[in-house]
């Protein structure tokens, strides 16, 4: 139930305050919201599996991000940030569709 109010909660605040990303983190946000995803998605996995812990969660969903992150800005300091990007897009794209239909054969019993 909390996890709902705070969803809505945020949700309110981003269209109210209408927050600006600063222009240097302009490349890592796309990266951060997959990594996230992937992380989101891993969780509802384990939690229909009946495996889910809170404590693993917390360190995938940072871990992914910060990874992820720093996986990009190490492509841009060598110069090849846009290859970095699709690559990290792609490992955790895979990761996400793998998970997806993992939660829909649970869900679904299919």
């Amino acid at each position: 139930m909390f996890a709902l109010l705070g969803l809505v909660a945020g949700i309110v605040l981003g269209i109210v305050l209408q927050p600006t990303l600063p222009p240097f983190l302009a490349p890592y946000f796309p990266i951060a919201i997959v990594a996230a995803l992937d992380a989101i998605l891993g969780g509802t996995r384990a939690y229909l599996e009946g495996n889910f812990s809170d404590r693993v969660f917390a360190v995938s969903f940072l871990s992914n991000v910060f990874i992820a992150g720093l996986i990009v800005f190490i492509g841009d300091q060598i110069g090849v940030g846009s290859q970095l990007s699709t690559g990290v897009v792609v490992v955790l794209g895979i990761r996400i569709f793998t998970n997806a239909a993992a939660v829909r054969r649970a869900i679904f019993h299919a």
